[in-house]
């Protein structure tokens, strides 16, 4: 078998990079990593090589060129279906692809004024009334599903899937501003940080020296 490669960017940054990664790392696959450093005069012509849409994170397996970090998990769904990608009930997986959909597409405020950083502190920015209301949407979510359908584990659906690596740069980013949460909300953030393979993410990013000054917006 072919084996697999992920294109990524900078971990403390690239909130794209991290879904894909980290599904890969929890459900032990192998894979070569390449990082890009984003954001430097090289950057265009790196990504060239890799991705047709110059952008990270991509998936190389063969010959085949997956783009896009929901694509690369469905992708990896399919083919390794031994593995607990999504709920086995036929239910709870359309709920965890709707829920993943909506993180994949929505909550542009909350991206814009609350952009990843995994190795900084700024408890309390970005807290406009937009922002407010896509984290009461999502913090909605994560309750609904623990409460209604999170049952035997710590994760969304209980165990890790994919709607865990979808949300998991939001529980980067509710560390990073210091998103007050409610018990259960809180609960989660800290069961997704426990996690080996996030854990090994953070501390790769913590190590990180590349500053994107446009990710810096409260420095």
């Amino acid at each position: 078998m072919a084996k697999l490669t992920l294109v990524i960017g900078n971990k403390n940054y690239s909130s794209w990079s991290l879904r894909p990664w980290l599904a890969m790392r929890q459900f032990g696959l192998e894979f070569n990593e390449i990082r890009i450093p984003l954001d430097t005069p090289e950057t265009a012509a790196q990504m060239q090589k890799y991705s047709p849409t110059r952008r990270v994170p991509v998936l190389l397996h063969g010959d085949l060129t997956v783009w896009d970090s929901l694509a690369i998990c469905e992708y990896l769904a399919e083919e390794y279906p031994n593995l607990h990608w999504w709920h086995k009930e036929k239910a709870k997986r359309a709920i965890a692809r709707c829920i993943s959909a909506e993180m994949h597409s929505g909550f542009p405020n909350l991206r814009q004024k609350m952009p990843m950083n995994c190795r900084s502190r700024f408890p309390g920015k970005g807290r406009t009334p937009e922002v407010e209301k896509e984290i009461d949407r999502i913090t909605n979510i994560w309750r609904e599903c623990r409460q209604n359908l999170g049952t035997g584990g710590d994760m969304l659906f209980g165990n890790f899937t994919i709607a865990d690596a979808m949300y998991a740069p939001v529980v980067a980013r509710f560390t990073t501003y210091g998103v007050k949460l409610d018990a259960v909300c809180n609960t989660y953030v800290e069961a997704v940080l426990a996690l080996p393979a996030m854990q090994e993410w953070l501390k790769a990013a913590s190590l990180e020296t590349e500053i994107i000054h446009a990710e810096e917006i409260y420095k």
